[in-house]
């Protein structure tokens, strides 16, 4: 495990734990956003309950590698799932670049996780 996928990996915790949480909750702030992409509250769930398994995966990665990198690739599809339900909604540019950023570090967690292994 290098010094990079160690920080990616607890970036992407501290970044997909909580939004994973308040969506499995159905705060306020959730339901809306839910109703704002045309997705029901258990949807919605269902999308946070993937986030908090993809950050709970990449942190057992720093145990078992093969596990990150599932983990990683989990996150970095629904990231792409993510701007593309943006897109779909009519969302500008700001709304969905925390999505592309966090997509992209989880790329950079896969890479860097995968490539020490080979």
């Amino acid at each position: 495990m290098t010094v990079a996928s160690v920080v990616f990996a607890v970036l992407l915790a501290i970044g997909f734990l909580p939004l994973g949480v308040v969506k499995v909750l159905a705060v306020a702030d959730m339901r809306r956003r839910a109703e704002h992409f045309g997705y029901s509250v258990s949807a919605f769930r269902g999308i946070g309950v993937l986030e908090i398994a993809g950050a709970l995966g990449v942190l057992a990665g720093l145990v078992w590698w093969p596990l990150g990198v599932a983990a990683g690739i989990g996150l970095v599809l629904l990231m792409i799932g993510a701007v593309i339900t943006h897109v779909k909604a009519g969302d500008g540019v700001g709304e969905y670049a925390p999505s592309i950023g966090s997509g992209v570090l989880a790329l950079a967690y896969v890479v860097t996780v995968f490539g020490a292994h080979l």
